[in-house]
């Protein structure tokens, strides 16, 4: 079992900057992939950006440039500049394990971008 904590959300400015962190505890040496997520109200949730355990990494078209996905120890980074006000949504961290597979989601954090 692997537990996921976020922090860092909160209201900021268009155009401003704030970084996301996530904490796992638990079996965290089963980890290969570590991701982070977004969802709106009323829409699916999508992948924001994606790091491997090589140092891979994938990012959503509409971040590129802006955000940056960091992973150290078991803390995952997300560093959002240039925020839009379409990047307002709820925060997921995610995990993935081997083996088996087992998935894992943060409870999320709030991310207002809003002048």
């Amino acid at each position: 079992q692997i537990h996921l904590v976020e922090s860092g959300g909160g209201l900021v400015q268009p155009g401003g900057s704030l970084k996301l962190s996530c904490t796992a505890s638990g079996t965290t040496f089963t980890i290969i992939r570590r991701a982070w997520y977004r969802q709106v109200p009323g829409r699916e949730r999508e992948l924001v950006a994606l790091i491997f355990n090589s140092g891979g990494t994938t990012y959503a078209d509409s971040v590129k440039g802006r955000f940056t996905i960091s992973s150290a120890e078991n803390t995952l980074n997300l560093q959002m500049n240039g925020l839009k006000p379409e990047d307002t949504a709820v925060y997921y961290c995610h995990v993935a394990t081997m083996p088996g597979g087992d998935e894992f989601w943060g409870r999320g954090t709030q991310v207002t971008v809003s002048s």
